[in-house]
């Protein structure tokens, strides 16, 4: 009969072994679920940051340009309409045509004008006749009376007759006068210097006096210098000032710039769009530039002082604009600001911050005081 003794000595050692074995197991389990745990927590605390870019307040102390749009007018620019009612006769001068001061620009046909003069003319020379008459019969009622032979009534009555006679001939004479002006109306001349921008007429069209801009002859339009109106925002309008120099440019000619001046201001905001009118006069003896273009000027002007920051700074509340700067302690303070002039990609600090602050930019809409953030290095 076999001895049980190492039969039993070989199972006790492979239980050990398979129990050995077990606890191995085990352990390695609890360690990679404690690994995985100690991971997890400091994944959550790693997500539980918040990483933000921050910025510092710049002084805006330095010179500022503000473009702003506005259209190219003539100096001055008018309708030109007849004086004088009747047929266009000819025209001189076409769209685009340079003319002087007085030169003629139309000719009109005026016949009822003609028949007026003619017959004013006639009616003064009536006038004129008894004029003579009652001199005449005055001078001659004088010298009888001198020997009695007539009444003083009567003299007074010549006398009367003589004025009166004079009174008509100055009437007649003035009536002349009138449609003689009213005869060189019949040439339609510049007024001033300038290009020819439109001629709404031609030939055999039938004129009325003083038709309007509407139904204007011709429209002349001084090209030299030229004037551009501009409206300046009201946080900009007292830094304008008339005899500040200003650019000119057109989209269209890239690379060119125009220098200009201000030569006056309204001196009062429009109620309705908070801007203030500015007027700008430019060169332009080449005549490169056309009145009615689109342009651009823009004006220099000098700085406030004040703090500027970029407008993702800001955090709109309830109770009023605020700004997050990060203390040194890693910690956000919510502060309220005072806003001054919106230029754009920045605006204006007037109260809350200053220039060692570290204000985060982009905030959430969550950020809240006391909350901690890491700053970002990137």
């Amino acid at each position: 009969m076999a001895d049980p003794k190492p039969t039993l000595r070989r199972a006790g050692l492979l239980t050990v072994a398979v129990l050995l074995g077990l606890g191995l197991l085990a352990g390695r389990t609890v360690f990679s679920r404690m690994s995985n745990a100690r991971a997890l927590e400091a994944q959550v605390v790693e997500r539980n940051k918040t990483y933000v870019r921050v910025t510092q307040p710049k002084s805006g102390a330095e010179a500022q340009t503000v473009v702003l749009p506005g259209t190219l007018q003539g100096y001055v620019q008018a309708p030109i309409s007849a004086r004088a009612s009747g047929y266009l006769k000819k025209w001189h001068k076409d769209i685009g045509s340079r003319v002087a001061q007085g030169e003629l620009l139309a000719e009109l046909e005026t016949p009822e004008t003609d028949q007026q003069l003619a017959q004013a003319i006639a009616a003064r020379q009536q006038a004129a006749s008894s004029l003579a008459l009652a001199a005449s019969t005055l001078e001659r009622w004088q010298a009888l009376k001198k020997r009695d032979v007539v009444s003083q009534q009567e003299l007074e009555e010549k006398k009367s007759a003589d004025a009166q006679a004079k009174a008509n001939l100055a009437a007649a004479d003035a009536n002349v006068e009138r449609l003689r002006q009213l005869e060189s109306f019949k040439r339609v001349t510049a007024p001033f210097a300038g290009v020819v921008t439109k001629r709404n007429v031609d030939v055999g069209d039938l004129i009325d006096a003083g038709g309007g801009a509407g139904r204007a002859l011709f429209v002349l339009s001084q090209t030299d210098p030229l004037r551009v109106y501009v409206n300046v925002p009201q946080s900009y309008a007292h830094m304008v000032k008339p005899g500040q120099q200003v650019t000119v440019t057109q989209q269209e000619m890239r690379g060119q710039t125009f220098k200009g001046e201000i030569v006056r201001t309204a001196g009062a905001i429009d109620a309705q769009t908070r801007t203030m009118q500015v007027e700008v006069v430019l060169n332009n003896s080449e005549g490169t530039l056309l009145p009615g273009a689109y342009v651009q000027v823009a004006l220099p002007l000098q700085g406030s002082g004040a703090l500027t920051v970029p407008t993702n700074v800001l955090l709109m509340r309830g109770e009023g604009p605020r700004v997050a700067v990060v203390g040194p302690n890693g910690k956000v303070a919510l502060r309220a600001v005072k806003i001054g002039r919106n230029l754009g990609a920045t605006i204006e600090i007037l109260e809350g911050v200053g220039t060692n602050d570290q204000l985060v930019l982009n905030p959430s809409d969550s950020t809240n005081d006391g909350d901690s953030v890491i700053i970002s290095q990137k």
